[in-house]
């Protein structure tokens, strides 16, 4: 009889990342202002809520963060991050897309802010986003896989190119 705690089921998250090509390539990019991870700069998502789909929750939370409706969401990759001393796995979709509407505003939550895609502020960002954010900007599909010490260190890393759309749980 094995004496292993069962693992709870993976916590379902969504990143969007908005790009726009005019006047130069870019980057929509929120300033975390409270919560969990605040004072780095990040996509756009959060928890995929009961009886709504990952697509949903990518658009809710867009909306809610940051003022502005996407649409022709890219389902770029999947991320699985572990936590030392977190049983729960969290299982990131990743989308990005060209097409929104709407009114770019500052919410509680998150400070929106356009970057060029050579000026992104990696060193105040999670440290694996250096990693795969080239994946994004190039239009490239992705699986990856980091475990992190605390929110800083990355004790172990995968990351792998993908030839079309996710298949969710690609590295579990």
């Amino acid at each position: 009889m094995s004496s292993a705690v069962p693992r709870p089921a993976n916590k379902l998250l969504t990143l969007v990342f908005l790009l726009r090509t005019q006047p130069t390539p870019q980057v929509l990019l929120g300033y975390k202002k409270r919560g969990f991870a605040h004072g780095r700069w990040n996509g756009f998502g959060g928890k995929v809520e009961p009886n709504e789909t990952i697509r949903e929750a990518a658009v809710r939370e867009m909306k809610e963060e940051s003022g502005l409706l996407v649409s022709n969401l890219d389902e770029m990759g999947v991320l699985l991050f572990e936590f030392v001393d977190d049983p729960q796995i969290w299982e990131v979709h990743i989308f990005r897309t060209t097409h929104f509407s709407g009114e770019m505003t500052e919410t509680e939550e998150m400070r929106p802010q356009w970057f060029d895609q050579c000026a992104v502020p990696f060193d105040q960002m999670w440290p694996d986003d250096k990693l795969w954010y080239p994946f994004v900007f190039n239009n490239k599909y992705f699986d990856g896989y980091f475990k992190f010490e605390g929110l800083s260190t990355i004790l172990e890393q995968r990351l792998m190119e993908r030839e079309g759309p996710c298949q969710s749980n690609a590295l579990e």
